[in-house]
């Protein structure tokens, strides 16, 4: 049986499958640059591939061609799928339609007189100095003003005016709309008018019907409104795929990454829990692979062809409610992930007086100027540029035939020419090298700041945390990150340059449901929580079509100052001196006071079950060499650091065994990635197969 674990990146899609069947191995063993084998204990192996994610020459979809691909399948043949398991997939189909203003054309429905309060929004001021504001672009086509309304307390100011609504409704699909975000006031707590609307459009033949009391069952009508019509803009968009992906393997059982950080099945798979699908995966592979290693603090960091995802852990994972993603505001809980626009495909250029790297990528066509498709100069160029990447341990997988290694040429090439631009513009002196290393200095500052906002700005101190380091292109860089962060440790597992895609392999399935309390915390509200928090474990159970199943629940309470707005979470107790007190500890720490004399308010609560899933073993390796025997490096190559050239060392990954230890500046190459030891620090090789950088 075959088990897959895939993950649609931007510019890559990285595949781990796991599987006990001798003939797929003995076939795929011929093609050593193209797959990872690792054999695993009880007659199983574990197969890395890596395959673009965009390469509408040679296929349609990258998951499914990887999947072709492993199991030696043509494009015109079925998929034997008896022959699969499962197949966990994180995938970025969503994001980028969100990215790109691609979802469907959607209908917004909103109680009378609050027409443009969507756009009106929170009056955020991101630049207090613009004079010229630049509003979002809303996600919605149509705006319908029905007439009905609550009031806070439940009681029926002015009932649904059912013709007009359906006339208004009939209008908007005849011009092609079909689908729809209901979001009325105080339906929250009193959703009979939604339900009401819901049926009428789902009378009409409205294809997707996002309603706000389940979308996001909270008050507050923008946040909640806002995600309806994220989820209403993107569903359609997101079962469209899954759907695709449904068809050639019928019969499979299909499970996606969400955005909180667990697996749901694919059928259930919706547009506001997709947005961070595949960086979601890479947090659970890092966090488990961490914890495997003997790690417990944790600073996640994945870099990717198009951006660099970072997270921080300490004990659990850490979610938010509120976020804004690509523009869009969503009240959904999401893992804490900050991502900037800094990869190895972001652009460098120089605008006449200074460096700039990103905000731009170029992607997987054309790509970096390396590439062979004429693309721009990136970050990946300068690693080349520097000698930290070197062809031959790259895969020949670029240009139009997809068969050419990389192109160190025209890398030297346009360095020499911009340096040259440079010092005509500057009049400053600089080598090619120099110039890549200030590119190179400033994308890694970009990344160190993303750290320091979940980290230092948070009252964490990062000196103590290890930094695990995965994604294709986080071991270039590593141990960069580390000294401008002052870390002393770097962790790299094995399947680093595909942990996002092994993450789900490691993920459980959970459901996540939150209910609105709004009302102060004290000893008489704590049986009105426990009513709430078995009403929410029903619900959440019934996602993963499971009542009686052994789960783990996890209860959680969003506390905050009354008549403030900023809330903290905290594990639910019957305790209430214990959730004050662990709120109060927690303020202090993200904000240096706390309030004694104001009241404590519960916003909101949430209860998460937990279903545990097979994950995939690892294996243990033995040293055979003696212990005084080195590593033999392969060939000592030319590389740029701190403003020199060193001899540097070129060791291959699989010729390590525990215990070898690296005392000098050196390359390590992997099939999956490329790991730079800077002269500074130093690395040794664990019996887990795990890489461990410490600081010299």
């Amino acid at each position: 049986m075959l088990k897959v674990f895939a993950d649609r990146g931007g510019t890559f899609t990285d595949i781990v499958a796991v599987t006990n069947n001798q003939a797929i191995i003995d076939r795929l063993s011929k093609y050593p640059e193209r797959f990872l084998i690792v054999t695993l204990p009880n007659w199983q192996w574990i197969i890395v591939y890596k395959l673009l994610s965009e390469n509408p020459e040679q296929y349609q979809d990258a998951a499914i061609q990887g999947i072709r691909d492993i199991m030696g399948i043509s494009s015109n043949e079925p998929i034997p799928t008896e022959a699969i398991e499962v197949v966990k997939m994180g995938t970025t189909v969503a994001t980028n339609a969100l990215l790109e203003r691609k979802g469907d054309r959607v209908a917004l429905l909103i109680t009378k007189g609050f027409k443009d309060a969507l756009r009106i929004g929170y009056q955020n001021r991101p630049n207090i100095f613009a004079c010229h504001i630049v509003l979002p672009t809303m996600l919605y086509e149509q705006v319908i003003e029905i007439d009905e309304r609550y009031d806070a307390h439940g009681n029926e100011l002015t009932p649904v005016n059912i013709q007009q609504a359906k006339n208004d409704l009939q209008a908007v699909f005849n011009i092609g709309i079909r689908s729809c975000a209901i979001v009325f006031m105080h339906s929250d707590r009193y959703p009979e008018h939604e339900q009401q609307i819901a049926k009428i459009a789902e009378e009409i033949g409205f294809t997707q019907i996002s309603v706000s009391h389940q979308v996001s069952p909270l008050m507050k009508l923008v946040s909640r409104g806002d995600t309806t019509v994220v989820d209403a803009y993107l569903t359609p968009i997101l079962r469209r795929y899954v759907n695709q992906v449904a068809s050639q393997l019928p019969g499979v059982k299909l499970m996606f990454m969400k955005s909180d950080g667990g697996l749901v099945a694919d059928q259930q798979f919706q547009g506001k829990d997709s947005i961070l699908s595949g960086p979601a995966g890479g947090i659970v592979g890092a966090v488990q692979t961490s914890k495997r290693a003997g790690f417990e603090l944790v600073i996640t960091f994945d870099m990717g062809g198009t951006s660099t995802d970072v997270a921080h852990f300490k004990g659990e994972y850490e979610r938010q409610l509120d976020s804004e993603i690509a523009g869009a505001r969503m009240r959904v809980p999401v893992l804490a992930i900050n991502t900037i626009a800094a990869g190895g495909g972001s652009i460098l250029f120089f605008d006449g007086s200074s460096y700039r790297v990103g905000p731009k990528s170029a992607g997987s066509i054309p790509g970096p100027a390396c590439y062979r498709r004429g693309g721009p100069l990136a970050v990946t160029d300068a690693n080349v540029m520097l000698g930290k990447i070197h062809p031959q341990y790259f895969p020949s997988v670029f240009g139009i035939d997809g068969n050419l290694p990389l192109d160190k040429d025209t890398v030297i090439q346009q360095f020499t020419q911009l340096a040259q631009d440079i010092q005509a513009a500057t009049l400053n002196h600089c080598t090619p090298e120099q110039v890549a290393a200030g590119f190179m200095a400033i994308a890694v500052e970009n990344m160190a700041n993303a750290i320091k906002k979940i980290s230092l700005q948070r009252g964490y101190d990062v000196s103590q945390y290890v930094l695990c380091c995965f994604g294709g292109a986080g071991g270039q860089v590593a141990c960069l990150i580390a000294d401008t962060l002052g870390m002393k440790k770097i962790f790299i597992h094995p399947y680093a340059g595909v942990l996002s895609a092994y993450g789900m392999g490691l993920a459980d399935v959970r459901a996540i449901r939150e209910g609105g309390v709004e009302l102060p915390l004290n000893k008489i509200l704590i049986p009105k929580l426990h009513q709430l928090i078995e009403y929410l474990e029903t619900q959440a159970r019934s996602e993963i079509n499971e009542h009686n199943i052994q789960a783990e629940i996890v209860c959680k309470v969003n506390l905050k100052y009354e008549g403030t707005n900023s809330t903290l979470t905290v594990n639910f107790t019957d305790e209430v001196a214990v959730m004050q007190q662990k709120f109060e500890a927690e303020h202090k720490s993200r904000y240096g006071f706390i309030q004694l004399e104001k009241t404590l308010i519960v916003e909101s609560i949430s209860v998460e079950v937990i279903q545990k899933m097979e994950t995939p073993e690892e294996p243990l390796i033995i040293r055979t060499r003696s212990l005084d025997e080195a590593p033999v490096s392969v060939e000592t190559v030319r590389m740029f650091s701190t403003d020199r050239w060193y001899d540097t060392p070129v060791y291959r990954r699989e010729d390590l065994q525990p215990e070898d230890r690296i005392n000098r500046p050196a390359i390590i190459v992997e099939k999956i990635s490329t790991i730079v030891v800077e002269p500074n620090w130093k690395a040794r090789l664990t019996e887990c197969n795990h890489l461990i950088l410490e600081r010299l």
